[in-house]
């Protein structure tokens, strides 16, 4: 187990490298290994169950394709090759069962698989895991059906549907070599770049109103902005300019503006007033919308858009002040280390030290709030749904538990170490530079 060694179970970790090592150690002691490889129970408590409703054991979101990803990390952070092959024997599983995912997008399904094995065989050298990937892109393609306007997978034009499909497909051409993926994501997204407002649809969810309108990122207009955006990165096509500037039109005219603070709403018209700031539905998603545009056009409007919704994160208080729209949770989709991936982000692109010295903050108070009553390692207690307050878990998984939380925890450890620095693992609907280290530490 090597650098899982180095402290006492009953020690608390001091950094962010640290944590990180103690999170590792936990998802291991909830490892399950088969004839076909590896992969992690949700919740390895006595009677514990998962966050989620239903299991997603190979998922990015919660299952062995984001915890393969979180150990190819803790092996770079570290040096030591054991992460290594706890990332192989999670590669060997997705390897053998992708067959079985009827799921095809990034967050739930094959989509996100097609980027865990990518990663898996660069890192471990492993063709056969490469092809793997460029066999689950071609299933992927081949699944796509005529809509109306072009072609697609579920009618969803936001991230957690199509939109989602469209950014794994782009990541992978890139790096599998393959032009045809890239020439059906694009086709997909014209048919999304079509709408009036790209990504404004009625709430489909059991716990919205029926004429909600969500402009966050994981199901709504922001997310679906953010895709159009970087199709015109890749292609040069304004009809993509436009139509992601129609959809951070809508945001913009629907948020709360403040002095330099911005926060977005959950839904409108009847949650204009709560205000969540994580990553699926608020601030921290939002924001890597207006970053993407800033990206692909030096538009500093959008730049201040950034720094506007990041100053309202700040002025909020949170996390040691919790509100409506930021409760009991620390995981990567809706909490504290979805705001942390914000800031380290922030801070590699502009080197203000505000949004370090704020990125600590948030890894001070996610270190402090773990616990590890068995000493078997780091794990977060959290109410995932905002709505059910007394269904507290800790999860494993990348967006949704320990993997994701340790991974945030490394990309602040690169972070702090510009003269050491190295490439994290983001993912493709994060668009802040994979070197957290600001241009200048890098040139020192």
């Amino acid at each position: 187990m090597g650098l899982d060694r180095i402290r006492s179970p009953s020690e608390r970790a001091e950094t962010p490298l640290t944590a990180a090592i103690l999170a590792g150690r936990w998802i291991r002691a909830a490892a399950v290994d088969e004839a076909h490889g590896r992969h992690w129970i949700a919740n390895p408590d006595v009677r514990g169950r998962s966050a989620l409703a239903a299991a997603e054991p190979g998922s990015l979101y919660a299952g062995a394709a984001g915890i393969v990803l979180f150990f190819l990390e803790l092996a770079a952070a570290t040096g030591h090759e054991a992460y290594l092959e706890d990332a192989r024997e999670g590669a060997r599983y997705l390897a053998a069962t992708w067959r079985e995912q009827a799921d095809l997008s990034l967050y739930h399904g094959l989509s996100g698989t097609v980027v865990a094995l990518i990663e898996a065989g660069w890192a471990l050298g492993d063709g056969g895991l490469e092809q793997e990937a460029v066999d689950m892109a071609e299933h992927i393609v081949r699944a796509a059906r005529p809509l109306d306007g072009g072609p697609g997978w579920t009618g969803d034009p936001a991230q957690h549907g199509d939109g989602g499909i469209v950014l794994g497909l782009l990541r992978a051409a890139t790096a599998l070599g393959v032009p045809a993926y890239e020439e059906i994501a694009v086709a997909a997204g014209e048919r999304i770049a079509a709408l009036a407002v790209p990504g404004h649809r009625f709430g489909d969810c059991p716990d919205l109103p029926v004429d909600a309108v969500t402009p966050g990122f994981l199901a709504g207009t922001a997310g679906t902005a953010f895709l159009l955006a970087r199709l015109y990165g890749v292609t040069g096509e304004r009809r993509f300019l436009e139509a992601a500037g129609r959809g951070a039109g809508f945001v913009r005219e629907v948020s709360v503006v403040t002095d330099r603070c911005a926060v977005v709403p959950h839904h409108v018209p009847e949650g204009r007033q709560l205000h969540y700031l994580g990553f699926c539905s608020g601030s921290a998603g939002v924001a890597r919308m207006f970053y993407e545009l800033y990206r692909v056009t030096g538009a500093l409007s959008h730049l201040e858009w950034v720094e506007r919704l990041a100053n309202g994160i700040v002025q909020s208080g949170v996390p040691k002040r919790r509100t409506a729209g930021f409760w009991n949770v620390a995981c990567q989709c809706c909490g504290t280390a979805g705001l942390l991936e914000l800031f380290v982000g922030l801070w590699a692109e502009t080197g203000n030290d505000a949004y370090l010295t704020h990125a600590r903050e948030l890894a001070e108070h996610l270190i402090g709030g773990a616990t590890d009553p068995d000493g078997q390692g780091f794990r977060w207690y959290q109410a995932y749904r905002r709505l059910r307050p007394g269904e507290v878990s800790a999860d494993t998984g990348y967006m949704v538990g320990a993997a994701g939380i340790g991974a945030a925890l490394l990309h602040l450890d690169a972070a702090m170490q510009p003269r050491q620095a190295r490439r994290v693992v983001l993912l493709p609907d994060n668009p802040f530079p994979a070197i957290p280290v600001p241009a200048a530490g890098l040139r020192d």
